[in-house]
C-alpha cells in the first residue's frame, strides 16, 4: 500500500493519486504525529488484507475438501434398485451443503432374500466420508457373511472397533426381508425405527430394539424383531435428517409430522412414489428454513 507525500493538497491532485492506487495521502509541511497515525492506519490495513487473503484460502481449500466429500458420499450410493414382481425397493438423498454421514444400501442374499440399510456417520466433510466407505465397506461383507441382522450389526460394531476410529460412530438399521413370506427382521444401532404405511393409509411405527451407535463399546449384542408386511404395505427407512428437520420457527417436524401426512385414505402407488412423498413433505415443512442435514429415506414396498 502506498501513502503519497506531496505538497500538493489539492482536490485534483488527491483525486489522481488515490485513483493510481494510493491509500492515503499526506500534504506538506508534514504534520509528523499525522504521518505517524497514516502509516499505522496503512499497515493495519496491510495486516487485515494479509489475514483476509488467508481466510480466502482456508475457505477455498476447505469448499474443495467439501466437494471431494460429496464426491465420495454420492458414490457409494446404489444407482438401481432390486425388484421382483411382489416388491419393489427405492433411496434417495437430498444431502445438506456442509455434507453430512448419510448412506443406504441394498444387498442381494441368499433364498431371494434381499438386506436393506440406512445409517448416519457421525461428523462432517473427508473424515466422514471415509468413515462412511469404512461402514459401508463392513456392513456388505457382514450382511454376505452373518444371516440375521443382529449378528451382521454385531460383527459391524466390532470390525469398526479394531479400526480405531478415532471417535467415530455410526448409527444403522440393518434389515432382511423376504419375498415369499413377507417377513421383515431388522436390528437398530441406535438409529430411528421404520414406519410401516399401510394399503389404507394408516400407519405402524416398529418398536425400537434397544442398541446403541455402531463404533462405540466393542463386543455388543444387538436385538432384532421381525414384522410380516401384508398386501400394499410399505417400509420406509430414514435417518434423522427427515424427523429432526426443522422450519422457520425452529419447530420439528418429527415422526408424526410424516405419519400425518400418510394419513386415512391417502394412497401411495409404489416405492418411488412413497420415498419422493416424504422428501417432499421435508421440503414443505422446511420452507426457506436452511437444510442443516442429509434427507435420507429407503423405501421397501410388497405388492
Amino acid at each position: 500500500r502506498a501513502v503519497i507525500i506531496s505538497a500538493y493538497g489539492d482536490m485534483q491532485n488527491i483525486r489522481t493519486a488515490m485513483n493510481r492506487g494510493a491509500f492515503d495521502f499526506v500534504t506538506k509541511p508534514l504534520d509528523f504525529d499525522d504521518l505517524r497515525i497514516t502509516v499505522d492506519r496503512t499497515l493495519q490495513h496491510v495486516e487485515e488484507w494479509r489475514d483476509a487473503l488467508k481466510s480466502r484460502d482456508r475457505l477455498v481449500t476447505l469448499q474443495n475438501e467439501l466437494d471431494v466429500a460429496s464426491k465420495m458420499q454420492q458414490s457409494i450410493l446404489p444407482t438401481s434398485f432390486p425388484s421382483g414382481p411382489t416388491y419393489k425397493v427405492f433411496g434417495t438423498m437430498e444431502p445438506a451443503r456442509n455434507v453430512g454421514g448419510d448412506f443406504y444400501d441394498v444387498v442381494r442374499l441368499q433364498d431371494d432374500q434381499i438386506g436393506l440399510a440406512i445409517a448416519d456417520v457421525s461428523g462432517k466433510g473427508v473424515p466422514a466420508a471415509l468413515f462412511m466407505m469404512s461402514s459401508r465397506t463392513l456392513l456388505k461383507g457382514a450382511a454376505i457373511s452373518f444371516h440375521e441382522p443382529g449378528e451382521v450389526l454385531s460383527e459391524v460394531n466390532n470390525l469398526l472397533q479394531e479400526d480405531d476410529t478415532a471417535g467415530m460412530f455410526v448409527t444403522m438399521l440393518y434389515a432382511t426381508y423376504s419375498p415369499a413370506t413377507g417377513v421383515f427382521t431388522y436390528a437398530s444401532g441406535g438409529h430411528d425405527p421404520p414406519l410401516v404405511i399401510h394399503a389404507d393409509g394408516s400407519s405402524t411405527l416398529l418398536p425400537l430394539t434397544g442398541g446403541i451407535a455402531l463404533g462405540v463399546v466393542p463386543g455388543l449384542e444387538y436385538r432384532q424383531e421381525s414384522y410380516t408386511l401384508a398386501p400394499d404395505d410399505t417400509v420406509i427407512l430414514y435417518t434423522d435428517g427427515v424427523t429432526e428437520a426443522t422450519n422457520i420457527d425452529d419447530e420439528l417436524l418429527g415422526i408424526e409430522g410424516v405419519r400425518e401426512y400418510f394419513g386415512p385414505g391417502h394412497l401411495s402407488t409404489d416405492a418411488e412414489a412413497t420415498g419422493m412423498e416424504v422428501m417432499n413433505v421435508v421440503r414443505d415443512f422446511t420452507g426457506d428454513a436452511p437444510q442443516h442435514d442429509d434427507i435420507t429415506c429407503l423405501t421397501l414396498r410388497q405388492g
